[in-house]
Parts: C-alpha cells; structure tokens; sequence
C-alpha cells in the first residue's frame, strides 16, 4: 500500500513556507496580508486529523468532522488518483447576543485533505457517510489482474 498524504508538514511544503516567510514580512509593510492568526488556522485547518485502514477489498478514510453536517463536507477525486476531503467550519452568528469569548480554541474557516490513492483504488466505487462527527470514506479496490495465461504459438513446417 503505497498513500501519500498531502499536507503542511510535507516536504514539498517547507520550501513554500520559507519564500511565504519573507512575501509575509515583505507585504506586512504594505498592510494587504491575511493575519498571522488566520495563517495559523490554515494550518491547523489542514492537519484535520485523519485514519486510513486497509481491508481485503477496501480502503477506508476516517476523518473527524465534529459539529458539521454531510452537506458541509464536500468528497471529490482529482487526477483519477487524488481524494480530495474539503469543507467549511463556521462559528454561530452571534452578533444578536452580546457574547464575549473567554477562550477560543476550537477552529473555524476552510479545510482541506488530500490523499493519493494507490494504483488499485476504484475511484468508480467511493462512498461516503458521516455519522456523529465522523467522516467515514470507502474506497473499494479493484480486482486483482487476471494472471497470465502462456500463450501456444503453432509451429509451422514450411
């Protein structure tokens, strides 16, 4: 089973974030930058936590989606090979109420999750169910190639 997941801590992410380092501390000057607070929460968007099992004639993909409902959640697959986990988690609109958070910890705005699936991943047979919170994602394999049969060739007298 080979997966590959696609995320902040990936390698291909650490060059990025070094040349976003200085356009940040370049365009913090200018005033046009998203905040370091909306950065970090991207970040901790995108680590969205995530189980991947492998079953006889399956993969499965569990996720926690606490406090969204199945239509916020959007399952796609890219590329014939890459699935792709997105949605949006929104704080309730409490302008009416005059609340005041003591302590805010639970993150809101954009996630994504992306994972590569191996050769034998049927991207025609995906479901998806999310129950309680969690995000539970099927990917039946394919049956495995037929083997080889030797091939008779007829020799002929000439």
């Amino acid at each position: 089973m080979a997966f590959r997941v696609i995320g902040f801590n990936d390698p291909i992410f650490s060059g990025l974030q070094d040349m976003l380092d200085v356009f940040d501390h370049e365009v913090e000057k200018s005033g046009n930058t998203p905040s370091k607070k909306y950065v970090r929460d991207a970040k901790a968007m995108a680590a969205t936590p995530a189980d991947i099992k492998e079953y006889p004639d399956s993969y499965v993909f569990v996720l926690d989606m606490p406090g969204l409902k199945s239509d916020e959640i959007n399952v796609q697959v890219e590329d014939n090979n890459v699935l792709v986990v997105t949605g949006m988690r929104q704080r309730e609109d409490e302008k009416e109420k005059e609340v005041k958070y003591v302590r805010m910890e639970r993150r809101i705005g954009k996630f994504m999750r992306k994972f590569i699936l191996p050769e034998n991943a049927n991207i025609d047979a995906i479901y998806a169910v999310c129950v309680d919170g969690v995000l539970t994602i099927t990917v039946q394999k394919l049956p495995p190639p037929e083997p080889k049969k030797p091939r008779t060739i007829q020799v002929q007298i000439g």
